[in-house]
């Protein structure tokens, strides 16, 4: 599968470089650092769980974990690892190249204004996010859900919505991903996470920025 999908996404103009365990993978970033890693979960030695909370702890590429049909657990999991994304088993590799395509669209976007809410300041040119002063580190998945949100302060989003503007899924993508995204978020940007300023819960609806 590995040696399949290298084939496709060197067809379609990705330069690729894949290893055959995380621990080889952890060991590339150090020196390469990409700018999306596919992480399949089930692997050799350390598991793709344990290879995603160690890159999550030092760096912010995307990533899109692989995970075998229908295991929901393992997505939950992996999404609370830090995933950014997921693509199921057996692999489309026209499915996988729309999710990267759709992944390096999502980091390339900028908008211009810089914008003061409450504690927070958002650099829309710079895609630079600050708390009272302090940068905060953002995954780009993590980052475009905050700049969506806080674009239209007040205004509720629904999960589908947000599935379409922030992921680019379609009519079927996984609520899951925006509840997963959201707990990372509001653990870097609130004071409280369980009681959140900024990114709010509207029962039974969605998500709104604010008011601060």
């Amino acid at each position: 599968m590995r040696e399949g999908l290298e084939l496709a996404l060197t067809r379609h103009g990705h330069r690729v470089r894949a290893v055959e365990s995380g621990e080889q993978g952890l060991d590339r970033l150090r020196t390469d650092l990409p700018d999306v890693v596919v992480l399949d979960l089930m692997l050799p030695g350390m598991d793709g769980f344990e290879v995603c909370r160690r890159i999550r702890a030092v760096g912010e590429v995307p990533i899109i974990m692989l995970t075998a049909r229908g295991d929901d657990m393992d997505v939950v999991a992996g999404l609370e690892a830090g995933a950014d994304d997921y693509v199921v088993k057996p692999v489309q590799p026209r499915v996988l190249e729309a999710r990267i395509g759709a992944v390096l669209r999502r980091i390339g976007r900028d908008q211009a204004e810089l914008e003061r809410h409450g504690d927070l300041t958002i650099d829309r040119a710079g895609l630079v996010v600050a708390k009272r002063g302090v940068p905060v580190s953002l995954a780009p998945t993590e980052l475009r859900l905050l700049l969506e949100l806080s674009g239209t302060p007040g205004r509720v989003h629904s999960r589908q919505q947000l599935l379409e503007s922030v992921w680019e899924h379609g009519y079927f993508g996984d609520s899951r991903l925006v509840d997963a995204c959201v707990q990372r978020l509001r653990a870097k940007i609130e004071d409280d996470s369980a009681a959140p300023v900024y990114v709010q819960t509207v029962r039974g609806f969605g998500y709104r920025f604010g008011p601060v």
